[in-house]
């Protein structure tokens, strides 16, 4: 079992067992485990950043209007299927973690609407490990009880990605959207 495959598996069992859960008891019932594109050794990438000389405060919207501060860090671009694509890098002001959320050409059909996201380590040398394999949902696509009645308390708040990081490119790599089959 590779060490993406053992990931998912484990996404998997929290996602059905455990009571930190973002799906409700009745998903629970039925879950048969998340869906994934197959791994893409090509959307794995070791790069570095271009780091911006003054990092600017942002401000992100989340799915309950609320607002999170976040610093944007800089950006990096990379080629699929023969096109160049450019996102941005952000750092949470508070707890420090880096964070890549995006919408790429395969939302909404294939992929939550709303965008994904992937949390980034740097490695050696000053580049990132941008491994789109490892792409998620945010709580938010798992619970869309305000879509079905806008009355409905949303369980989780997520920060919606910022319009510069919006691709015309397929990311074909990690996460599908969630209520695909369900």
């Amino acid at each position: 079992m590779s060490p993406l495959d053992q990931f998912r598996a484990q996404k998997d069992d929290f996602f059905q067992h455990d009571w930190q859960s973002p799906l409700t008891t009745d998903q629970r019932v039925g879950f048969s485990g998340l869906k994934y594109y197959p791994e893409n050794p090509a959307l794995r990438l070791s790069i570095p950043i271009e780091e911006y000389p003054d990092k600017e405060s942002v401000t992100m919207i989340t799915s309950t209007g609320s607002a999170r501060e976040y610093v944007k860090v800089g950006h990096f671009s990379f080629e699929v299927n023969g096109e160049v694509a450019t996102l941005q890098i952000y750092q949470d002001s508070e707890a420090g973690y880096f964070f890549l959320p995006f919408v790429d050409a395969t939302a909404p059909d294939e992929t939550y609407g709303a965008g994904r996201y992937l949390d980034l380590e740097p490695i050696e040398g000053g580049e990132f490990l941008i491994d789109f394999n490892y792409a998620y949902n945010p709580y938010c696509a798992y619970n869309e009880l305000y879509e079905v009645n806008p009355n409905a308390v949303q369980r989780w708040s997520c920060p919606l990605s910022p319009r510069e990081n919006y691709l015309k490119v397929r990311i074909e790599a990690g996460e599908k959207k969630y209520y695909e089959d369900h």
